[in-house]
C-alpha cells in the first residue's frame, strides 16, 4: 500500500485539546510553572457569616484528623454551602443540611471518640462546630 491509500497523516507537535476548555490553564514547554486563577462569587449578605465559618473550617480540616473519606465528604459539604450561598436566592435548607453534615464529621473528633485524636484536634473540632453554629 502506498502512503496515499492511508489518507492524510497529521503529526501534532503540541497539545491537542478536544472539548470545552473554559477556565482551563495550560503550561507547555516550561521548566517551571507558576499559575494563578481568581474567581469570585458574590455571597448573599445574610449568608456571609456562615460562609466565612465554613471557609475557616475547611482550612482547619486537615489538622483535625478526619479519615480521607470523611475529609473528602466534608469538603464536598463545604462546597455545597459555597455554591448555594452564591445563588440569587439561596436555599436555607440546603445550606443548613450541608453545615450540619460538616458538624457531623467534626462531632466524633470533638467528643474524643475518634481513635488517635489529639487534644488539639478535639479543641479545633469543638471550635469549628461552635463557629458553624452561627445563625443565618
Amino acid at each position: 500500500m502506498s502512503p496515499a491509500e492511508f489518507g492524510t497523516i497529521i503529526n501534532h507537535y503540541g497539545p491537542v485539546i478536544h472539548g470545552n476548555v473554559d477556565r482551563t490553564q495550560l503550561a507547555w514547554g516550561n521548566n517551571t510553572v507558576s499559575q494563578a486563577r481568581s474567581h469570585t462569587e458574590q455571597v448573599a449578605p445574610e449568608f456571609e457569616l456562615i460562609v466565612q465559618a465554613v471557609a475557616d473550617t475547611v482550612e482547619k480540616l486537615a489538622a483535625v484528623g478526619l479519615s480521607e473519606d470523611d475529609l473528602r465528604e466534608a469538603r464536598v459539604a463545604a462546597a455545597d454551602v459555597f455554591v448555594e450561598a452564591a445563588q440569587t436566592e439561596p436555599n436555607r435548607r440546603k445550606v443548613r443540611r450541608a453545615v450540619n453534615a460538616l458538624k457531623g464529621f467534626l462531632a466524633p473528633v470533638a467528643m474524643g471518640v475518634v481513635a488517635g485524636s489529639t487534644a488539639d484536634a478535639q479543641e479545633r473540632a469543638r471550635a469549628a462546630i461552635e463557629q458553624l453554629s452561627v445563625s443565618f
